[in-house]
């Protein structure tokens, strides 16, 4: 997201002496992607950002995989995973591969115990139920139904809930989120026919800085692993920062959907790309106008992509029983399209109200045995007339 912005106090030069007003200095700190390459913040510190005093536990969070290639389509009924009190527990991996980890979560309560950080991949989080505020090392987003939170690696984080039923569906991204492309002019502005535009992101505000020594935990997931690093000062000590690199929340109502004569394709829908898969938002929007037009999707085959679609709110037109919070899972190798009846019962129908996140992955995705929990066992065969 080539977005300029800034918080807090920092010099005018880069790599310069900054000192406080009570003498010293502060400490700068390159908070970067793709080496020096990729898009990137400085932060000032208020002390050095890099004392460890100790690795108490490390362990094992990797998925356990139930399928690992797969051909069968899948309904997995997301509400059915039970809350828990901590953020990190209540998160479990559904479907996974080499790319990229979808899960669900349902904490009851806010993290506030330990701070997070993600060492290996950038977060989505979409928060389908709850509301509260994301808290980071760079400042806080507050949240509500319906937002994207996008939560670069490295962004040291707490979350505080407002409410105490909280659903969210996230994906763990081992490569950047950004817009796409096509949206986009040469500089990184979004153009006019892009379904959003800059002004419509949450950026970071009310950047908290404590100046603390003690004992803080920060549980850093690194290639599969826990670990609980305990450091020397509060993680949330910048004093101000500047740059291109900063976590920032998007709602998905603010999406404005593309429409035609005919049924145009998923990717009009498209909100964030990465290199090994995209992310879609469907939202309520005015069907085909030509006035032969089949609203209802067509077939389609699944050559390249396995396509998930998390369920969110409204009537998904095309499948038969689908309820707030399911998932269902496409898999390349077998086509997919409306089930038996939807296209007919889509002819003249005007609208639709449906809402619901899509990700459509470029390599197969591997299925957990978390996922195999609230499989519902028979949606491969829903296409039977």
């Amino acid at each position: 997201m080539p977005i300029y912005h800034k918080l807090g106090n920092f010099p005018q030069k880069r790599h310069t002496l900054f000192e406080k007003p009570t003498g010293g200095f502060y400490y700068e700190q390159l908070f970067g992607t793709e080496g020096f390459h990729g898009h990137s913040s400085l932060l000032y510190h208020v002390h050095r950002p890099t004392q460890v005093k100790e690795i108490t536990k490390s362990y094992s969070v990797e998925p356990k995989i139930a399928i690992d290639k797969n051909i069968k389509s899948l309904l997995l009924k997301g509400f059915e995973i039970k809350p828990e009190n901590d953020f990190i527990d209540s998160r479990k991996a559904m479907l996974v591969n080499k790319d990229c980890i979808i899960g669900l979560a349902a904490p009851k309560e806010s993290l506030r115990n330990y701070f997070y950080k993600n060492a290996d991949a950038d977060e989505m989080i979409f928060i389908h139920k709850g509301s509260g505020t994301l808290r980071t090392m760079m400042g806080n987003i507050p949240f509500e139904y319906g937002d994207y939170l996008i939560i670069p690696r490295g962004i040291i984080y707490q979350i505080d809930f407002e409410t105490s039923e909280n659903r969210l569906f996230y994906v763990e991204s081992f490569a950047p989120f950004y817009t796409p492309k096509r949206y986009k002019n040469e500089s990184g502005q979004h153009l006019e026919h892009s379904p959003f535009c800059e002004r419509d992101f949450k950026l970071p505000s009310e950047l908290e800085t404590y100046d603390e020594k003690g004992d803080f935990l920060i549980k850093i997931k690194k290639e599969g692993m826990m670990h609980e690093v305990v450091y020397a000062t509060h993680p949330f000590d910048v004093i101000g920062w500047d740059g291109y690199n900063f976590p920032y929340g998007f709602s998905i109502h603010n999406f404005e959907p593309i429409t035609g004569r005919v049924h145009l394709p998923p990717p009009i829908h498209q909100t964030f790309e990465t290199s090994t898969f995209v992310v879609c938002s469907f939202c309520p929007r005015l069907y085909d106008y030509h006035p032969k037009a089949i609203p209802a999707p067509y077939n389609h085959s699944n050559i390249d992509s396995d396509e998930v679609l998390y369920y969110v709110d409204g009537d998904f037109m095309s499948r038969n029983n689908i309820e707030q919070g399911h998932i269902t899972l496409h898999p390349k190798g077998i086509p997919h399209g409306p089930a038996p009846g939807a296209m007919e019962r889509s002819i003249g129908h005007k609208e639709t109200l449906e809402l619901a996140v899509m990700v459509d992955t470029f390599r197969p995705l591997m299925v957990t045995e978390e996922a195999m929990g609230i499989d519902d066992g028979k949606y491969y065969k829903s296409w039977i007339e």
